[in-house]
C-alpha cells in the first residue's frame, strides 16, 4: 500500500481529495492529513509519506516552508502542489524543491487521478531500486568473504599470484602493489606466551568471528580471510614498499588497541604477529614472518622487523635467486628451477671461480633438498643408498660446465617427479569432481558444492579445472545437461517440462534458451528433426 498525506486548511478540500482516492484506488492507500504547517511537518516526520498533496496558504507555517521542513528528513516524498494561487515566485520555490506537479484550484478530478497514478508510478521504481540495490548490497555481502578468503587461501597455498592477481585486484577493488600479511591468533588463555586450546577455541570462535571481522574492517583496511583452527590470516595492503619506522609503530598500537577491545568484549585472549610489506606476488613470505615474528615473541603483538629471524647473507649474495629456486622446485616448475639454477651456478662461477669444492658443496646442497621435497611429496621411492655414488661424482668432476650438467640433470630429474605428483593428485581430484558432476548434474549444484566435495577452496578448484578440461565448470555442467536432454528427447512420452526437470533446469523456457544455444535449435525442433 502508499501512504499518502493531504495538507490543506479547508475541509472540504482534504474531503473532496479523500472520496476521489477512495473511489478510483480502492485499498491501495493509507490517507492520512494535516490543517497546519506545524501539524503538517510533524506528521510527515512520524507518517514518512510516499506522496503528498500540500497547499500553499495554511495556517501557521506556509506550505513552501513546510515542504523545505520536511525535505531535511525525508528525501523521498513526492510533493504535489494543490493551491488557489497561481504565482510565478511559488511555483519557483517549488519547482526548486522537487515538486512532482502544481495544481491550482479548482482542478479536475480527472487531472487529480493522472498526478496520483503518475506518482504512483514513480514510487513504484523507487521502490524497485531500493529493493535491487539492497539486494545487490545483501549478495556482496555474501560473495566478497568468499573472495577475500579465496584471496588468502591463494597466498597460503603459495600459488604464483602472478597469474591471477589482476582478477583479485578488480573483484576485490586492491589498489596498491604490495601489501603485509598480519595473523590473529586466539585461544582460553595466554601462559608463557602460547595460547591454550586452539582446538577448542577454534569451535567456539565461530559464533564471534563476525564481530572480529567488523573490528578488523574498522582498525584496518584489509582482506580478513576464515578461520583456519584457531587462526584469522588478514591482509593489509600498501603503496609503498617498506614501512618508516614511525608507521610501523602506528601499525602495532592499532593491532595492540584492537587486541584490548576484542578480549573485552569477546572474553578470550589474542596475539598478533605481522609480516614486511611485501609485492603482492611474494605474499607468502610475509605470511611466513608473520607466524615466526608470533611464535617467537612472549608479548602480544609482534612485528617481524622487531623479531628478526634467520641469517645475514654476505654483500651481494643473490638470496632472492636462492629463495626464487626453492619456490620452483617446490612448484615442480622444470623451466623455473633450470632458469634459476643457472642463474645461480653462473654467480659462483663468476664471483668464486677459484673455490671449486664450495661451489660442489653449495650444488650438493640444493639438490638434496629438491629431491627431499621429491621424496616428501611421494614422487620417489626413498633407498637408504640411493646417493651411494654423489661423493664419488663430484671429486671426480674437473670442469664446469660437468657439474653445471650433472647439477642441472639431478634437479631437474627431482623436480620432473614432484611436478609428476602434483599432476596424479590434481588429475584425481578432477575425476573425483566429474564423477560428483556427473552423478548430481540434475539437481541445483554449484562450483561452491563441488569445490566442498573434493575438499579445496572454490578459486583453486575453479583455476584447476579449467587447467585440466579447458572448459569451466558452467560450461562443464551444462554439456552433461545437454547431452543427456538430447538422450530424453528420443522419447517422446516425455514432455519438455519433464525433461527440463530431469536435466537439472526449473524453468522450461530458460532450458529451451540453453538447449538452443548450445545446440542451434530448440527442444521440440530437435525432437522433431529425430
Amino acid at each position: 500500500m502508499y501512504k499518502i498525506m493531504l495538507a490543506d486548511d479547508e475541509g472540504i478540500v482534504i474531503d473532496s481529495l479523500k472520496f476521489i482516492i477512495d473511489k478510483n484506488f480502492k485499498n491501495k492507500f493509507i490517507i492520512k492529513h494535516a490543517m497546519t504547517g506545524r501539524k503538517l511537518i510533524e506528521l510527515a516526520e512520524e507518517f514518512k509519506p510516499d506522496i503528498a498533496f500540500i497547499d500553499i496558504h495554511m495556517p501557521g507555517i506556509n506550505g513552501i516552508d513546510a515542504m523545505k521542513e520536511i525535505r531535511r528528513f525525508n528525501k523521498s516524498t513526492l510533493f504535489i502542489v494543490l493551491t488557489a494561487y497561481d504565482k510565478f515566485n511559488y511555483a519557483k520555490e517549488a519547482i526548486n524543491l522537487g515538486v512532482l506537479e502544481y495544481l491550482t484550484k479548482p482542478v479536475n478530478h480527472k487531472i487529480i487521478i493522472e498526478v496520483i497514478e503518475k506518482a504512483m508510478a514513480i514510487v513504484d521504481t523507487e521502490k524497485s531500486k531500493r529493493s535491487n540495490e539492497l539486494m545487490i548490497k545483501e549478495k556482496l555481502e555474501i560473495v566478497i568473504p568468499i573472495l577475500e578468503s579465496d584471496f588468502i587461501f591463494a597466498i597460503l597455498a603459495g600459488d604464483d599470484l602472478s597469474k591471477n592477481i589482476d582478477n583479485f585486484i578488480n573483484l576485490l577493488n586492491i589498489k596498491e602493489d604490495y601489501g603485509s600479511i598480519m595473523v590473529l591468533e586466539f585461544g582460553d588463555t595466554l601462559e608463557e606466551g602460547v595460547l591454550t586450546n586452539p582446538v577448542g577455541i577454534s569451535i567456539a570462535s565461530q559464533a564471534y568471528y563476525s564481530k572480529i571481522r567488523e573490528r578488523l574492517k574498522d582498525e584496518f583496511e584489509c582482506i580478513v580471510g576464515p578461520i583456519m583452527l584457531n587462526k584469522i590470516v588478514v591482509f593489509i595492503p600498501s603503496s609503498i614498499p617498506q614501512l618508516e619506522y614511525d608507521s610501523r609503530n602506528y601499525i602495532i598500537d592499532k593491532a595492540r588497541i584492537l587486541i584490548r577491545e576484542l578480549t573485552q568484549t569477546i572474553q578470550i585472549e589474542f596475539k598478533i604477529g605481522i609480516g614486511t610489506i611485501m609485492p603482492l606476488g611474494e605474499l607468502y613470505t610475509s605470511y611466513k614472518e608473520a607466524i615466526n615474528a608470533m611464535q617467537n615473541s612472549r608479548g602480544r603483538v609482534a612485528h617481524a622487523k622487531d623479531h628478526t629471524i634467520g641469517c645475514d647473507y654476505e654483500e651481494d649474495y643473490p638470496i632472492k635467486i636462492e629463495n626464487a629456486l626453492y619456490e620452483m622446485i617446490d612448484k615442480g616448475s622444470i623451466e623455473g628451477t633450470r632458469i634459476e639454477a643457472n642463474a645461480f651456478f653462473d654467480w659462483m662461477i663468476n664471483n668464486y671461480s677459484d673455490c671449486k669444492m664450495d661451489i660442489k658443496l653449495k650444488v650438493l646442497e640444493f639438490i638434496l633438498f629438491a629431491e627431499q621435497k621429491a621424496f616428501l611429496s611421494g614422487g620417489m621411492t626413498y633407498n637408504f643408498r640411493y646417493r651411494k655414488d654423489y661423493l664419488e661424482t663430484l671429486v671426480l668432476i674437473d670442469k664446469y660446465e660437468q657439474l653445471r650438467v650433472w647439477f642441472l640433470d639431478k634437479i631437474t630429474q627431482a623436480c620432473r617427479n614432484i611436478k609428476l605428483k602434483k599432476k596424479e593428485q590434481e588429475l584425481g581430484l578432477i575425476e573425483k569432481a566429474k564423477i560428483f558432476i556427473n552423478e548430481n548434474f540434475y539437481k541445483d549444484i554449484s562450483l561452491e558444492d563441488v569445490s566442498r566435495h573434493v575438499d579445496i577452496s572454490t578459486y583453486y578448484f575453479s583455476k584447476l579445472f579449467k587447467e585440466e578440461t579447458n572448459e569451466n565448470f558452467i560450461e562443464y555442467l551444462t554439456n552433461i545437461r545437454i547431452e543427456h536432454a538430447k538422450r530424453l528427447l528420443q522419447d517422446n512420452e516425455l514432455s519438455i517440462k519433464q525433461i527440463c526437470l530431469e536435466t537439472g533446469y526449473s524453468e522450461p523456457n530458460y532450458f529451451s534458451r540453453i538447449f538452443k544455444k548450445n545446440v542451434g535449435i530448440t527442444p521440440t525442433e530437435y525432437r522433431d528433426k529425430l
